[in-house]
């Protein structure tokens, strides 16, 4: 338009540019939020965020707030006068959703998050995994594969002793281990620079994986399976990503069923987040993902990453795994796993990055870091002409 950069604040402030679903709302939040929303004022210049409740009777404890930011932040300041700590910080929290999680430091290796979508790279040490099972579970091979993956790229390396594609039975914590310790200390003494992270569900397993060079806990469960793994990271200091998943992988994929499949696993993810932060987790050093193929149907995982930006509301990184998965070979006709690297590479660009991954973890590196540059740099393009520049720059 054209403004000088004081008019172009001014609007900011004053469009109404914020539209925030509530859920999970009792009496009192309900009956806060529509007294606010009934202070009446000027057309353009009411105190406080329009209010719309949901209909009691089919999605009970819903609401939609929606107004401009001062709006909002008169209502947060309301919220914590009346002591509904719990309003305004969910409150605050979406607020703050579009802006980028703090850096998160891996292994002596800083990541600034929001700058451009980072790689996890897959080495899988078993003889079951869906997609590459067996192929690596010699210490020599799994090292070689990791160097490979680095060399493409890879930023971090995700090592895992214990298969969770559907219908896969657990194995012991020491079979566990005799499969990712060895794999672990060749990546640290070749990579020293790369972060590794252990994919496990088991604290013991992480434990040691902890004490040789790992510096992210990867656990599908979200700190379900195990109670003593939130206190293995705490006492490490380590990193963590909680992942939802519907049951165990042994029984995830019989018949899953959602009401609301994003507020489900949004409500899920939080959970996981509390206890994390309950037994001494650092909240900055909290990832979360939304298990893509875990407990979901085809349909779940298509409108979790078409939402995946609903998230952003937890502040906290998130992480993707769409490599390869099952969801794919139905859409490209039944490919299987070794055919899906188009598929994902395009799940990677189109999906992943473009909708607020920070984390993709996949199989094949090279393909999503060609996939990965070019959606970061389509997400980060600002050249549209001069008149996109701002004022006394032309």
């Amino acid at each position: 338009m054209g403004l000088p950069r004081t008019a172009r604040e001014f609007l900011l402030e004053k469009v109404p540019h914020l539209q925030i679903l509530l859920t999970g709302l009792d009496r009192k939040h309900g009956a806060f939020l529509k007294s606010r929303g009934e202070v009446e004022g000027a057309p353009g210049r009411e105190e406080f965020p329009f209010y719309a409740p949901g209909d009691h009777a089919v999605r009970p404890g819903t609401a939609l707030v929606a107004g401009r930011r001062d709006q909002f932040e008169r209502l947060v300041e309301a919220a914590r006068e009346e002591e509904l700590a719990d309003l305004a910080e969910a409150l605050e929290r979406a607020m703050a959703s579009s802006a980028p999680p703090p850096p998160l430091v891996l292994g002596g290796r800083t990541f600034e998050l929001g700058r451009r979508t980072y790689l996890m790279g897959i080495v899988n040490v078993t003889p079951d995994s869906f997609s590459d099972g067996g192929r690596f579970l010699e210490p020599s091979a799994a090292i070689a594969h990791a160097e490979a993956l680095a060399r493409a790229g890879a930023d971090i390396l995700d090592v895992g002793g214990e298969s969770t594609r559907p219908g896969a039975l657990p194995v012991s914590a020491d079979e566990e281990l005799s499969r990712v310790l060895p794999v672990i200390r060749g990546i640290r003494a070749r990579l020293p620079s790369v972060p590794i992270s252990i994919d496990t569900t088991k604290a013991k397993v992480a434990r040691e994986a902890l004490r040789e060079g790992a510096s992210l806990v990867n656990d599908v469960s979200g700190f379900r399976l195990d109670p003593d793994l939130p206190r293995v990271c705490a006492e490490a200091n380590a990193a963590c990503c909680l992942m939802h998943m519907r049951g165990t992988p042994e029984t995830m994929q019989k018949d899953p069923r959602y009401g609301d499949v994003v507020e489900e696993v949004l409500a899920y993810l939080a959970d996981a987040v509390g206890r994390a932060v309950a037994a001494g987790v650092d909240r900055r050093r909290i990832l979360v993902d939304p298990g893509i193929g875990f407990g979901k149907t085809v349909g779940h995982n298509l409108f979790l990453l078409r939402r995946l930006k609903d998230l952003r509301v937890l502040g906290l990184p998130v992480l993707v795994g769409t490599s390869r998965k099952s969801f794919l070979g139905h859409l490209t006709g039944g490919k299987v796993p070794a055919e899906r690297i188009v598929a994902t590479a395009a799940s990677v660009a189109a999906v992943a990055v473009l909708r607020g991954a920070d984390v993709v973890r996949v199989h094949d590196v090279a393909e999503a870091q060609d996939a990965r540059a070019v959606a970061d740099a389509m997400a980060s393009a600002t050249e549209g002409g001069n008149l996109y520049e701002p004022p006394g720059v032309r």
